[in-house]
């Protein structure tokens, strides 16, 4: 039993087992949980990179540029991209490097966690030089927090306004929307419903929490006026890169959000409503079915939903508390392989278990994007699936039995798979996988089987 919630811990919880890790860690696996959570925020120190606001006042220069050269005939249509595409890769890289290295992955897991809650996706511009700084500076330091702390440094930062337009969304009553009708020119501008709307679906209370149309509409509007310096018209304004609240652009006037009412005190009306949002029981519950649905098995058990969402409430989001209840729900602990790993924990933990070094460069992270995981790219403010459907299909089983096929291969006579397979698998090795190894016709051939085994594949 002690074996089987050690391997439990490393695999589910975890990032993957190393080589030793379940014998080093020793105990049960619930007080090796506890202890990460006893540490300070998952930090990821790399002083090569920047910050958003070093990101975007380059880029906000960098456009100034194209537009002067456009005029020339010059072409610069990749100018851009070739600057944000080096700060993606250093970000990506760092981030995998760390989640191979740590020897806190619970925690790191709890931040991509949350990172692909408050998903922002490379695929719109800037996103790709800003993705890996809003993960460092919005949710790493959160993590071990509270969420209406969380909350509030996800939705103000520069990456999140970006992405979700509300840069660009003005109050129809403010100074600004009545400057532009007075003058006749320009292009219309109004109230942007994005942010406020992904806010209520995906981040707080959920589909089915209980909002309404005209409560993405008040929020929307207010949530008007925040906004980022350093760009152009409007946004010329204020520190580049950084949060601004331009009250030029909020909606003036007491707004109703379910039901209560919020004075006009500017960007503070915005705050109180997230801090409402991050109390409220919808968000709660919402919360601890993501959570459960993560650790536990894609149909999240009601009595852990209970329970953790119990804890959110009496807590008041202390993040902390709401993980330990996850920890002490029994269920997490019934159910070996109940979760199919997604491409991105694949990889990592066959990282991690065959001691591969994360190299400077794409290559550690083309597999990503093989098996359909490319970092931060989920594509939509969604974030990336979470269930065994989204991801196990026939073709992209292929796909990793040939990407594991190839490590086999390149790792051939470095790595001793029968000595592994107990490792990395502990109390889930099964009989028929361990003989497999040991009968396999060469060395590559059984890291191959390894890797590719059905145990580990899941977690």
């Amino acid at each position: 039993m002690q074996q089987q919630s050690l391997t439990i811990a490393v695999n589910r919880f975890g990032l993957g087992a190393r080589p030793g890790d379940l014998a080093s860690i020793g105990g049960d696996g619930r007080d090796w949980l506890r202890a990460q959570l006893a540490a300070a925020a998952p930090v990821l120190s790399d002083s090569g990179l920047q910050t958003s606001a070093g990101v975007l006042g380059q880029g906000f220069a960098l456009q100034r540029e194209i537009r002067a050269e456009r005029r020339s005939g010059a072409d610069v249509q990749q100018k851009l991209p070739q600057f944000l595409k080096p700060i993606y890769a250093s970000e990506a890289t760092a981030r995998f490097a760390q989640a191979v290295a740590t020897e806190r992955p619970f925690l790191e897991r709890l931040t991509q966690f949350w990172s692909n809650h408050f998903a922002v996706s490379i695929d719109k511009q800037y996103l790709a030089g800003l993705a890996g700084s809003f993960e460092r500076e919005a949710i790493r330091p959160h993590v071990l927090g509270n969420f209406g702390d969380l909350l509030v440094a996800a939705e103000t930062h520069p990456a999140m306004l970006l992405y979700l337009d509300n840069h660009l969304s003005v109050g129809p009553h403010s100074p600004a929307a009545l400057y532009a009708r007075r003058r006749q020119r320009g292009r219309p501008i109004g109230i942007n419903e994005n942010l406020g709307r992904e806010i209520l679906e995906l981040h707080t209370l959920g589909v089915g929490g209980g909002y309404t149309q005209a409560d993405v509409t008040s929020f929307a509007t207010v949530i008007t006026g925040w906004s980022l310096g350093g760009g152009n018209g409007l946004f010329a304004s204020g520190p580049p890169g950084r949060f601004v609240f331009r009250p030029a652009m909020h909606e003036p006037g007491t707004k109703t959000v379910l039901g209560r009412r919020y004075g006009d005190d500017g960007y503070g009306q915005g705050v109180a409503v997230l801090n409402d949002l991050a109390q409220h029981p919808a968000t709660a519950r919402h919360i601890a079915v993501k959570l459960a649905r993560h650790f536990i098995a894609d149909e999240p058990p009601a009595a852990a939903v209970e329970r953790i969402a119990r804890a959110f409430t009496e807590h008041g989001g202390d993040l902390r508390h709401v993980y330990r209840a996850l920890i002490d729900s029994q269920e997490a602990w019934e159910q070996p392989l109940a979760k199919y790993k997604t491409p991105s924990d694949f990889i990592i933990s066959a990282y991690r278990g065959l001691s591969l070094p994360v190299e400077a460069g794409h290559g550690p992270l083309a597999p990503f994007e093989v098996l359909g995981q490319r970092t931060w790219q989920p594509g939509s403010p969604a974030g990336w699936p979470d269930r065994s459907a989204d991801w196990d299909g026939a073709s992209a089983l292929l796909k990793r039995i040939e990407w594991a096929d190839a490590v086999g291969g390149r790792l051939a006579g470095q790595r001793d798979a029968a000595a592994l397979a107990p490792e990395l698998l502990g109390a889930n090795l099964s009989a028929a996988t361990g003989s497999a190894i040991a009968r396999a016709a060469s060395a590559s051939q059984a890291l191959t089987l390894l890797v590719s085994a059905p145990e580990f594949m899941r977690r």
